[in-house]
């Protein structure tokens, strides 16, 4: 007979999967520490919008507080790499482990050149990769020059407009034959050999055969990373942690339950088969707090999300302003073992201030929601070294946010009014 688990104890043992159902610990956070929160959810996404933060510091923040993001630069550029880039969700820092894996089941043909031409491909696949071979990690654009490529291309209003050399690099690192050695100021990835970034374990070459029992133990090892970040979930949860197929992804789910690596159980609610990590813990209470990023690993799949909380996340950006519901880039807030919640929020760079521009509660939000929150916006404010909280008059949570970060003080004032 599975085990029947309530919701609340299927939401702490997914907070406690992911580090986030305590207490951030006191002190300064170590190196050691981001290492563990980095291992323990296999992967972080990246993304260029830096309205608050780039997006791949922020879970580092939920989970441990005000630490210095230079870790995470030393853990993405260090020799051997404890992180490195690659497709998993999305564009993602992923576990070195698993980058041979994922080279196996990823497929963003969208994103390279698949559709050029074979030969024109073929001629600026060799052309990059032996000027890659001979000097240091390059950008498209420094490629592109150093190529001497020059390509007529109409421009839009949307979407990528790459020229051939972008297009092949992307293809190249689709294959695994190139990674990103680091990123510049503005966000571009410097290309180079993933020789170079994993010296101890060189890619495959592109084409290698590979079988049929390879990629399932390959898939295998990625489902149960998968789930041992989750805790708890369904077949969809698993696969959409790397973006993995889900008939594939079926078949190592069910792998794993023969091996007693995952336990089927029952969740009050969910109707799908569930099933639980032989390793997940679920602790008596939950007390942590924590603002999500919008691209947290909490919140990737928002169907687990809303079964999970009974919180239903959209993110607004590319909605059209008059359209959007609570905001620009938001966030969800955590509190003990229920989202409680969302407040958008922008850093105002240039004039150090922490700008709440609108602050919305849910339903059954506890009564300490606002002061609770006032103090994870102190905090955030610290580690992005700006000096005052604003808090816009926008939402149902604004009035009483305003008021409770006012009243803690702490070096940082609120101030009413419109963002």
């Amino acid at each position: 007979m599975p085990e029947a688990l309530s919701l609340t104890q299927a939401r702490r043992i997914a907070l406690a999967a992911q580090g986030l159902d305590k207490v951030r610990p006191a002190g300064p956070v170590s190196s050691r520490a981001v290492g563990r929160t980095f291992a323990r959810l296999q992967l972080v996404q990246i993304d260029s919008v830096n309205v608050l933060s780039r997006s791949h510091y922020l879970p580092f923040f939920s989970r441990l507080g005000n630490y210095d993001r230079a870790i995470l630069q030393r853990m993405a550029g260090s020799h051997p790499r404890r992180m490195m880039e690659y497709w998993a969700h999305e564009a993602s820092f992923i576990r070195p482990d698993h980058f041979q894996d994922l080279v196996l089941w990823q497929s963003r043909k969208w994103v390279g050149a698949h559709s050029m031409d074979p030969q024109l491909r073929s001629g600026v696949a060799s052309r990059v990769l032996e000027a890659l071979a001979d000097g240091r990690p390059m950008t498209a654009a420094e490629l592109t020059a150093r190529l001497g490529h020059v390509e007529a291309r109409q421009r839009d209003n949307w979407g990528w407009n790459w020229n051939a050399v972008k297009m092949v690099l992307e293809h190249l690192f689709e294959a695994g034959i190139i990674s990103a050695a680091s990123r510049t100021e503005s966000f571009e990835r410097r290309y180079t050999l993933t020789a170079r970034v994993l010296p101890e374990r060189p890619a495959p070459p592109s084409g290698l055969p590979t079988t049929d029992s390879s990629r399932a133990a390959a898939l295998v090892r990625l489902i149960d990373a998968a789930a041992r970040a989750h805790g708890i979930g369904t077949l969809r949860c698993f696969a959409d942690y790397f973006r993995t197929p889900l008939r594939a992804s079926a078949l190592a789910v069910d792998h794993l339950v023969r091996a007693g690596s995952l336990l089927p159980v029952t969740v009050t609610g969910w109707n799908r088969p569930v099933y639980r990590h032989i390793e997940a813990k679920l602790p008596r209470t939950a007390t942590g707090r924590a603002l999500l990023s919008p691209f947290d690993s909490l919140v990737f799949e928002r169907r687990r999300l809303e079964a999970l909380f009974g919180f239903h996340y959209r993110i607004e950006i590319y909605t059209p302003e008059p359209k959007r519901r609570y905001g620009y880039y938001v966030l969800p807030f955590l509190l003990r073992d229920g989202i409680v919640a969302r407040v958008d929020l922008k850093a105002d760079r240039s004039n150090r201030i922490l700008l709440a521009r609108a602050a919305h509660a849910e339903p059954d939000a506890p009564s300490d929601t606002a002061a609770e929150l006032a103090a994870e916006l102190r905090l955030m404010a610290e580690w992005l070294e700006l000096d005052r909280i604003v808090v816009s008059q926008q939402g149902d949570l604004a009035v009483a946010l305003a008021a409770a970060v006012s009243e803690a003080g702490s070096g940082l004032s609120a101030k009413r009014g419109q963002a």
